[in-house]
């Protein structure tokens, strides 16, 4: 089997088309955790990468497990040919299993590309045998059960996995992990680079496989971590590999392997983003920025951020 390298950038000929089906008592901290990353990605990169729209089964509101009422875009008869369709339900997903529940999914699943199940969302789909004699996983609490129930469905212990045009994960910080993969699918590396920045504190495990859970580089991710810690002062190539213990062209042949791109690109790429999160969400001036981001005058910066997003610091500032 060829091994598919990833890509650190990549442009979208047309919006990636979502649609959200979400049930009663579904989680909310799981839908969250699907749109803030779609929608960070589309301000991070200027474009309008994804489109989602919001269905019920019948059209009118829902209540989340929280209480928070979400009224839709429209009811799920009216769901046009899309990309994915994200089945979203949680709590009280036995009565949403129903005959015409049933219909109705494997009828919208048709119109999708792939079909997505969140937390609860896979025991409806395996419900109207869109999993049968595939493998998928299901919130932990209800594997059992849903082991019990489907004997059709090869169902396991992961947090996302892909088969075929289904995908399922497990809860709501599965979501999350799903939904970076898409970003990286879509816009790249960087794009998710960016977008994982916003939502996670500490240095995240990248390269992951979301199909196998977990392959981690352990090198790579240390690597990450030097080089946000270093904005001010990049180190050079052979000042990072020796922190990291490794040969230079060995810390480039992972970073190309796991990121798509080499180490300087990725390191320029961080360096210019946080000079974007302060112009956007400062005061500080241009050649304080600069000094901060390690160019060695704002002319400089100036120069590398027009490269970069195509546009002058000071319009990256009034886009903020």
């Amino acid at each position: 089997m060829t091994k598919i390298m990833p890509e650190w950038t990549k442009a979208s000929a047309a919006p990636v088309r979502i649609a959200f089906l979400i049930y009663d008592q579904f989680s909310n901290l799981c839908l969250a955790n699907c749109l803030e990353p779609l929608r960070a990605a589309n301000t991070q990169t200027s474009t309008h990468a994804f489109d989602w729209r919001i269905f019920t089964p019948d059209g009118g509101p829902v209540l989340s497990s929280s209480g928070m009422q979400v009224v839709p875009h429209a009811p799920l008869g009216e769901l046009a040919v899309c990309d994915y369709l994200f089945v979203t339900a949680s709590y009280d997903h036995l009565r949403h299993d129903t005959p015409p529940n049933r219909r109705a999914l494997q009828w919208a699943s048709q119109r999708a590309g792939v079909t997505v199940g969140l937390d609860a969302g896979p025991w409806l789909m395996a419900s109207a045998g869109l999993l049968d004699r595939r493998r998928c996983t299901v919130h932990w609490d209800l594997l059992d059960g849903f082991t019990e129930q489907f004997l059709e469905v090869e169902a396991e212990q992961a947090r996302v996995i892909r088969d075929g045009p289904m995908m399922t994960c497990a809860g709501a910080m599965s979501a999350l992990d799903l939904t970076l993969g898409l970003i990286s699918d879509h816009l790249g590396i960087a794009a998710r680079l960016d977008v994982e920045a916003l939502f996670i504190h500490k240095d995240p495990p990248v390269g992951a496989d979301r199909d196998q859970n977990a392959v981690r580089d352990p090198m790579v991710s240390r690597a990450l971590s030097l080089m946000r810690g270093n904005l001010e002062r990049p180190l050079p190539l052979e000042v990072l590999a020796r922190r990291l213990s490794c040969q230079p062209r060995t810390l480039d042949r992972r970073f190309r392997a796991r990121l798509g791109a080499p180490p300087g690109t990725v390191y320029r790429h961080l360096r210019l983003a946080s000079a974007r999160k302060l112009l956007e969400g400062t005061h500080l001036g241009v050649a304080e920025i600069a000094v901060r981001c390690g160019y060695d005058s704002p002319a400089a910066l100036t120069r590398a951020i027009r490269r970069e997003y195509g546009v002058t610091p000071s319009g990256l500032r009034r886009a903020g």
